[in-house]
C-alpha cells in the first residue's frame, strides 16, 4: 500500500513538473522588484511568500466564476530564482494533471490585479505578470460635468456678443449726434461750404434772408416811375 502511495505521489510530481516549465502551455512568468519598490523595507522572498503567491493566485481563480473549487495546491511554481522571478500554472482542479486554459487565468488574473498588488505591497510596475497586460485605471472623470462647461462657454459667448452690440450701438448713436450738433452749429453761424461748379465758385443762397434779382429790380424800378 506504502509503495503504490509513493509510487502514485512520483506520478502526480512527474506530471506537475511537466505542466510547470518555461514557455509550457499555458503557463505565466512573474518579476517581482521588491528590493525597486520598497527600499529598505523590502522584505525576503521565501517559502511563505511562494505560499502566500498561490493562495492569491487560487483566490483569484475562485472568484472567477467557472473555477470557483480552485485549491492551493493546484497552483504550481517552478524555477524560481534568486532575483525573484518564477513561473506558475494552474492545474485543473478536476483532474489535476491537466492546466487551465491560459486565458482563463489571465481573465482571473487581471480581474484581481489590485488584490494581488495589494497583498505584497506592489505595483503594476513592481510585480509584472509578462505575459497579461497592466490594468488599466479608470479614466479620470472631471469634477465639473462636460454639459455645464459647454453651456457656461455657450453662455459667455451670447453675452459678449450682446455686449459688443450694445457698445457698437451707443458709439454709432453719439456718432450721429456729434454729427448733427455740429450742422446746426454750422447753420447758425451762415457758414455754409460754398459749391464749385465748372472752376467758378457759386455763392450759396441764404434762404433765411432771401435773394433779390437784379434784372427784375430795374423793371420794377422803371414801372414805379411812370
Amino acid at each position: 500500500m506504502l509503495r503504490v502511495l509513493l509510487l502514485t505521489l512520483s506520478v502526480v510530481a512527474i506530471a506537475h513538473a511537466e505542466l510547470c516549465k518555461p514557455d509550457a502551455q499555458n503557463a505565466f512568468k512573474v518579476r517581482l522588484s521588491i528590493k525597486t519598490a520598497l527600499g529598505d523595507n523590502a522584505y525576503a522572498w521565501d517559502a511563505n511568500e511562494e505560499y502566500l503567491f498561490k493562495a492569491m493566485v487560487a483566490f483569484a481563480m475562485r472568484r472567477y466564476s467557472s473555477r470557483s473549487t480552485t485549491q492551493i495546491s493546484n497552483v504550481l511554481l517552478c524555477n524560481v530564482t534568486d532575483r525573484v522571478s518564477f513561473w506558475f500554472v494552474v492545474t485543473d482542479s478536476s483532474k489535476n494533471v491537466t492546466t487551465v486554459p491560459g486565458s482563463e487565468v489571465e481573465a482571473a488574473i487581471r480581474m484581481n490585479r489590485n488584490r494581488i498588488n495589494s497583498a505584497f505591497l506592489l505595483s503594476d510596475k513592481t510585480l509584472q505578470f509578462l505575459k497579461i497586460t497592466s490594468t488599466l485605471s479608470p479614466p479620470l472623470e472631471p469634477s465639473t460635468p462636460v454639459w455645464l462647461i459647454v453651456f457656461g462657454v455657450v453662455l459667455c459667448l451670447i453675452a459678449a456678443g450682446i455686449v459688443f452690440l450694445v457698445v457698437a450701438g451707443i458709439q454709432q448713436r453719439k456718432k450721429k449726434n456729434k454729427e448733427s450738433t455740429e450742422r446746426e452749429n454750422l447753420e447758425e453761424k451762415g457758414e455754409v461750404t460754398v459749391t464749385v461748379e465748372n472752376g467758378i465758385p457759386c455763392e450759396p443762397l441764404d434762404l433765411k434772408a432771401g435773394h433779390i434779382n437784379g434784372v427784375f429790380a430795374a423793371d420794377d424800378e422803371r414801372f414805379t416811375s411812370l
